[in-house]
């Protein structure tokens, strides 16, 4: 919105009307040079406010993406190290497991001689008490 210069009315007298006129028209033209100036110049950085923007934008995506893929490749590295400890571990703990299964039955053997023994250690002492009251009551 244009604003037109005026003059105070003692320029218009000493002057002249023609001339006070022509010196508000050429203040009016400088300001509206001026404004389009100005306009043309507010213009031009905003587009290099704009384009500075969307470059740090950009640079930022790519650091972002940057620390992603580091991010990425550190945790498939974790990954792939857990796994190798956990198949460790399984085949620690198998191997263990596969000892346990021999002492049990080893163990279980032993049980069976052991019960066997007692057994045989108490049939026979049966037996006899057995025979001895078969003969006693015949």
């Amino acid at each position: 919105m244009p604003v037109t210069a005026k003059l105070s009315q003692k320029f218009y007298e000493r002057l002249g009307d023609e001339v006070a006129n022509e010196l508000v028209e050429w203040f009016n033209a400088v300001d509206a040079t001026y404004r389009s100036d100005l306009r043309e110049l507010n213009e031009l950085n905003f587009a290099r406010f704009d384009a500075k923007v969307d470059q740090r934008f950009a640079e930022a995506d790519a650091k972002v993406e940057r620390r992603l893929a580091d991010l990425r490749d550190q945790l498939r590295g974790e990954i792939g190290a857990v796994r190798h400890d956990m198949s460790v571990i399984r085949a620690d703990l198998l191997q263990r497991i596969g000892t346990v299964d021999q002492r049990v039955a080893g163990t279980r053997a032993e049980l069976v001689k052991w019960m066997f023994g007692f057994w045989i250690a108490t049939l026979v002492p049966l037996a006899g008490l057995m025979v001895g009251l078969a003969t006693t009551l015949r």
